[in-house]
């Protein structure tokens, strides 16, 4: 055995004792380094783990709010919001569902679901199983369904069948107003949000969808919900209450008139506008093939929009009233101004223009160039107007400019600078062609003179109202002053002579006074020129205390081209109606009008 210097023994490689020394050492060394690692996960690392765990249990899912509400100018809804579900199923989760009655199994698999919810979904054994059977984790099995019938779903506690909250945007009158509330669509996520796509919807897109919020909540295996988890919330803030000015019932009158207008006179189109005189704000905006929001695919994309602002054409004779305003304006004439007026008229610049009828040489005065819509009168009336001069009220009264009504799309016509007219642009926009323009703002020149002679920009918007009720009226433009209220009173005498004695006769209404214009003009038709006819007629009753103006349009009547034939009855009916539904009185005795012709 060995020794050491001292004379004692060294241990022996591989005595017991020495190994179990060393095993023991070490086994204290790794119960120390455990418990040194305990205690630092516990009391150190046990909440950042835990913190860890909860965050990767965590799930946030945005919650969209409905969006608000479109009425007319009386609460009357015109598009809405409802709560609806999209029902979904987890094929792999079905395959496991089970119903037990005691210890019978009545029920299970896809194919019996198919069998309980068909009834329930309104659809085919045959045709649910096909989305019921198989493996994937998620397939729809029916869209937009009501809270009702969720609720059915719900109590069946099929395994595997889930949904998710959705919207469906209504229009509770169909196509009344259509071409104005717009519709949504296009842009349907699996939040089931849409987004407008023309009207109201799509120009006031930010103000009805409001701000969406969140839900954070604690899922356990399966991603199901924990019911005592963590749950915050960040809720939805709701959008704003799109109150318009139109109202409903004559939206709804002037639509159906317009449509039985293209029946009689075999119009393939046509518009009819009415227009508060003071305020500006439009009652009613009715195209012809308005689209119903509901079913947008039906009608062809061309016609969704509004005509009312969109299409324009050349005003043809309702302009001459701006060249009678502006001499009058500019003290070249009176209404009583002596004109002869023969059925062809040669300018200065040996531009030859005519009348609609040769009546040979008519001894008409300013008021009778109006009533009797006498081209060649009105070129005479405006002559001594500068060129800048008519431009300038031209564009005074709105042309050349979008109208701001709210819509979008809206054209604003064509109106060119002053400079750039030829030789015959230059007289004929004093009757009204060489310039084309919107229904809408033909509607304006009439509102204006109506309103003495102050412009108000149209709208079709009152204003919002928020969730709390809150309402804030939508800005406009400054009204301005575009001709003298002496002025305005001359023009609305003159107009009334019109419907009296003139072209515009079929205007009357029983008990009213009224004020108005016909007219015949030209329209891009669908070759891209000039080939349509337009037949108008825009008028203001009452005439003596004005509260609504009327825009008649009709493209293409086969059955006259007059727009005192065809437009005026039109116009008689729907101001009837409106007159009645806003309860406006009669009207006082007649005044004395101006003489028309002079000898």
């Amino acid at each position: 055995m060995p020794v050491t210097a001292t004379g004692a023994r060294l241990p022996r490689v591989g005595d017991p004792r020495t190994r179990q020394r060393l095993v023991t050492l070490l086994s204290l060394a790794l119960l120390a380094v455990f418990a040194v690692r305990l205690v630092t996960i516990q009391g150190v690392e046990s909440s950042a783990m835990a913190a860890a765990a909860l965050e990767n249990r965590l799930a946030t899912t945005t919650t969209e709010p409905l969006r608000a509400d479109i009425t007319d100018r009386n609460g009357v809804v015109l598009a809405t919001s409802a709560e609806r579900y999209h029902v979904f199923v987890n094929q792999q989760k079905l395959q496991e569902w089970k119903r037990v009655d005691g210890q019978a199994v009545v029920a299970e698999g896809p194919l019996d679901a198919a069998r309980i919810l068909a009834p329930i979904l309104g659809t085919s054994e045959a045709e649910l199983s096909a989305d019921l059977v198989g493996d994937q984790p998620f397939q729809y099995l029916a869209k937009y369904v009501t809270p009702e019938t969720w609720d059915l779903i719900a109590d069946e506690g099929i395994y595997g069948i889930d949904r998710e909250p959705v919207s469906e945007r209504i229009y509770p009158n169909g196509s009344i107003a259509g071409n104005i509330v717009g519709f949504v669509g296009g842009k349907e996520d699996h939040q089931g949000v849409n987004w407008g796509l023309a009207g109201i919807e799509a120009s006031f897109e930010d103000e009805l969808l409001g701000e969406p919020g969140s839900l954070t909540y604690e899922r356990g295996v399966g991603g199901t919900v924990i019911p005592t988890g963590v749950l915050e919330e960040e809720p939805a803030v709701p959008g704003s209450t799109v109150e318009l000015t139109i109202d409903r019932d004559i939206q709804y009158y002037a639509q159906e008139r317009l449509a039985e207008a293209l029946r009689v006179t075999g119009a393939p189109r046509g518009i009819v506008t009415v227009q508060e005189v003071e305020t500006g704000e439009m009652l009613a905006l009715a195209d012809s093939g308005t689209v119903d929001p509901n079913d947008p695919g039906a009608t062809d994309a061309s016609s969704r929009g509004s005509r009312a602002v969109e299409d324009v054409f050349e005003p043809g004779s309702t302009a001459k009233v701006i060249t009678v305003a502006a001499a009058l304006e500019e003290g070249l004439a009176t209404p009583t101004s002596r004109y002869v007026a023969p059925y062809q008229y040669t300018t200065d610049n040996n531009q030859t223009f005519k009348d609609s009828h040769d009546y040979g040489d008519q001894k008409l005065t300013l008021a009778g160039i109006l009533v009797n819509s006498s081209n060649t009168g009105t070129i005479q009336a405006g002559e001594r107007l500068t060129e800048a001069q008519r431009y300038e009220y031209l564009s005074k009264f709105g042309f050349g400019t979008p109208t701001g009504v709210g819509l979008p799309s809206e054209s604003g016509g064509i109106l060119h600078p002053w400079e750039n007219w030829d030789g015959r642009t230059e007289w004929a926009v004093l009757y009204g062609q060489g310039v084309s323009v919107t229904a809408l703002q033909t509607s304006q020149v009439f509102q204006t003179v109506a309103n003495g002679g102050v412009r108000v920009q149209p709208s079709v918007v009152k204003g919002l109202r928020d969730a709390d009720g809150t309402f804030v009226e939508r800005e406009r433009s400054e009204p301005t002053r575009v001709i003298s209220e002496e002025t305005a009173d001359q023009l609305m005498l003159m107009l009334e002579d019109v419907t009296e004695e003139g072209t515009g006769s079929l205007a009357q209404i029983d008990g009213y006074r009224v004020a108005g214009k016909t007219g015949t003009a030209q329209a891009v038709g669908p070759s891209g020129k000039l080939d349509s006819i337009v037949a108008s007629f825009v008028g203001i009753a009452p005439a003596d205390d004005p509260r609504i103006v009327v825009s008649v349009t009709l493209f293409d009547p086969k059955s006259s081209i007059w727009g005192g034939e065809v437009a005026a009855p039109v116009f008689s009916d729907v101001t009837t109606f409106a007159l009645q539904a806003l309860r406006v009185p009669p009207s006082g005795p007649a005044e004395e009008l101006y003489p028309t012709t002079w000898e």
